[in-house]
């Protein structure tokens, strides 16, 4: 093989670490084994060669992330290079931002408490919780 055929033959595993969506190649691994990744709409494994224009949807945070492969590379870069790797889709960016909201609203209208419950407020808690 020559060295222009080795760049384009990326795993899927790899792709998303050098990308900078997984900390680890393993924990890139373990997510796209968990069946919670999907490749142009299927599950896939992590040995699955990335394709230049596939869609890859993955679990982020609270949300879902889809994104197109725009280059291949097996090497991990800098935040700023990553992210000319992919480009996210006008309906992932939609979506997220949707619950972005949500989430907010609905901590504006169940805030928590300023403080830590006290241990007469606990055992209070803890009788309410046992009735």
């Amino acid at each position: 093989m020559n060295k222009e055929n080795d760049e384009v033959a990326v795993r899927l595993d790899k792709w998303m670490w050098a990308s900078r969506f997984c900390k680890t190649r393993s924990l890139a691994r373990t997510l796209i084994q968990s069946g919670r990744v999907s490749y142009n709409g299927q599950q896939c494994k992590p040995g699955k060669i990335v394709e230049l224009d596939a869609v890859i949807k993955f679990p982020a945070g609270y949300d879902q992330k889809e994104v197109v492969v725009k280059e291949l590379s097996d090497k991990r870069t800098g935040a700023q290079l990553a992210q000319n790797m992919y480009e996210e889709t006008e309906h992932s960016k939609a979506e997220r931002e949707k619950s972005e909201t949500a989430r907010k609203l609905s901590a504006f209208h169940s805030p928590g408490s300023e403080n830590k419950p006290d241990k007469k407020q606990r055992r209070l808690i803890h009788r309410f919780k046992r009735q």
